[in-house]
């Protein structure tokens, strides 16, 4: 588990070229970023509730007025309770001149994988290609490939830092952002969704449809272009491809296990399914990825190092997979981006989860009859059990506490990783409104 890391020493491991890491080594997540935890202060005032009915009426308002004022400390802070902007939200882990450089960047990625496309066609595929990219990869927060950019600035060498590699940095942020774009378009043709990112998902388009899959099957097809272009004479460029190749299977099995549990009726839904679903299919390629390319670009090459960053960065997958699904039932749509579907597609979320483990039977049974349904009856019943179960509140307190237990961890790991890399990822997804 993650506490392990403080058995190894504070020492610096100097980068070297041996062999290439084996990163997937075996892992575990600390028990203590299960609910249960976070269900602490919630059992405590049921049991409060319980000894209220024993007492007089002018105690039962002083134990109630002592617990509201507790829940306020706590959740002064906590984004689910604040109507304002969230401290961080209104921030990004980079400066804005690194996103408008990133950006800048674009059309000369563009501009190269069209001249990849003109060599075998010049043009209707290479202009559908082209519409396709500028329509789907540069959209969102790009939080993927300015997080593997700022990865790279924060462990190269001072002399390492030239224009010319940052910009290959930024390359290789794109190429991360076209397999993020890639899968997007995969899922909202498999979820039936309609908006992605403030706009219509891809496949809604009339002249689109289905042939959204070949085109989001071109754009992960590109990807090891420009990779090569960028690094194909450098030692590490087969570890680059790998890495992707890695991720594109990781994430699948992870799709897999997501599309098969909604299959499984909501009474069997447990944490160890939900954690098994987003490490596999978020956590990996969305927080471990781009670090550990930019680790390989910088000439990481123990293990030991590859594993920890791994430990620490599937942890907070986690903890932005159930924000992400919170806002998915509780969001603003024209916040978030996107009308959530977790409750008509019947998915196996945090919420269903914590519901299955808090309900009664009665509870239990509106769920089977309701969540999977896209009755809007349906969906507005399982939403209303969700706030009757407490489950705003209990979350709320789960963001907390799971925020400073990955504080904690990071603070604990050794072998020459700066820490401040992981606290600006984790700064950027805590307490976001999207």
């Amino acid at each position: 588990m993650l506490s392990t890391l403080a058995r190894y020493g504070s020492g610096v491991v100097a980068r070297s070229a041996a062999a290439a890491p084996s990163v997937f080594a075996s892992r575990s997540i600390s028990k203590s970023s299960e609910v249960n935890n976070s269900d602490f202060m919630t059992i405590r005032t049921e049991n409060q509730n319980h000894h209220h009915h024993q007492k007089t009426a002018a105690n039962s308002r002083n134990c109630d007025s002592k617990q509201q004022i507790r829940l306020k400390k706590v959740s002064r802070t906590l984004s689910t309770l604040n109507s304002s902007v969230p401290e961080a939200a209104a921030q990004t882990a980079v400066p804005k001149s690194e996103s408008r450089e990133f950006m800048a960047v674009f059309p000369d990625v563009v501009r190269d994988l069209t001249a990849y496309a003109t060599k075998y066609d010049k043009n209707v595929a290479t202009k559908w290609f082209v519409r396709a990219l500028q329509y789907n990869v540069p959209q969102g927060k790009k939080n993927r490939g300015l997080a593997c950019v700022l990865a790279y600035r924060m462990l190269a060498r001072p002399e390492e830092l030239t224009p010319e590699n940052i910009r290959r940095a930024q390359y290789l942020g794109w190429a991360i952002e076209m397999l993020h774009s890639m899968f997007l378009i995969m899922d909202d043709v498999m979820d039936g969704s309609v908006t992605r990112r403030g706009q219509p998902c891809w496949h809604t388009l009339d002249e689109v449809k289905l042939a959204g899959i070949n085109d989001g099957i071109m754009i992960e097809a590109a990807i090891s272009h420009l990779v090569k272009t960028q690094y194909g004479n450098e030692p590490y460029y087969p570890r680059l491809l790998e890495l992707f190749n890695d991720m594109k299977f990781i994430t699948t099995i992870g799709q897999s296990l997501d599309l098969r549990s909604a299959k499984l009726d909501v009474t069997d839904y447990t944490m160890d399914l939900y954690k098994s679903i987003v490490f596999h299919k978020t956590a990996y390629y969305t927080f471990y990825l781009p670090v550990a390319m930019a680790m390989h670009l910088t000439g990481y090459t123990d293990p030991e190092m590859f594993r920890q960053a791994k430990t620490i960065l599937l942890e907070i997958g986690q903890f932005y997979q159930t924000q992400d699904d919170f806002f998915d039932c509780f969001g603003d749509p024209a916040v978030i981006g996107k009308v959530g579907t977790d409750i008509a597609e019947g998915k196996c979320s945090w919420l269903a989860v914590v519901a299955m483990q808090r309900a009664t039977e009665e509870q239990k049974d509106i769920m089977k009859a309701c969540y999977g349904s896209t009755d809007p009856e349906n969906i507005a019943r399982v939403k209303k059990l969700y706030e009757q179960l407490g489950l705003p509140t209990t979350y709320s307190i789960y963001e907390e506490e799971s925020y400073n237990m990955i504080k904690t961890h990071i603070q604990q790991i050794s072998r020459g990783l700066p820490h401040e890399l992981f606290f600006k990822i984790m700064e950027k997804i805590y307490r976001r409104e999207a």
